[in-house]
């Protein structure tokens, strides 16, 4: 199955960590990162979709984290 998750962050260092922690373990990019105003919290957000492709069945209780 293939796997998919969006993850999001504030425009911080952290998000890069976040994205390069899911590459690390085997997700790969998946279009391109998202940016934008976060007008209720005054920051700017990001997000980059990801996929991996895992010997799975799809289940909705599936930690996509830890896949």
């Amino acid at each position: 199955m293939k796997a998919y998750r969006l993850l999001t962050a504030d425009d911080t260092s952290a998000f890069c960590h976040k994205v390069t922690e899911a590459l690390s373990k085997g997700w790969e990019l998946y279009g391109n990162p998202t940016y934008a105003f976060d007008a209720a919290n005054g920051v700017m957000r990001c997000g980059q979709a990801v996929t991996k492709d895992v010997d799975a069945t799809y289940d909705p209780e599936i930690k996509l984290g830890q896949l």
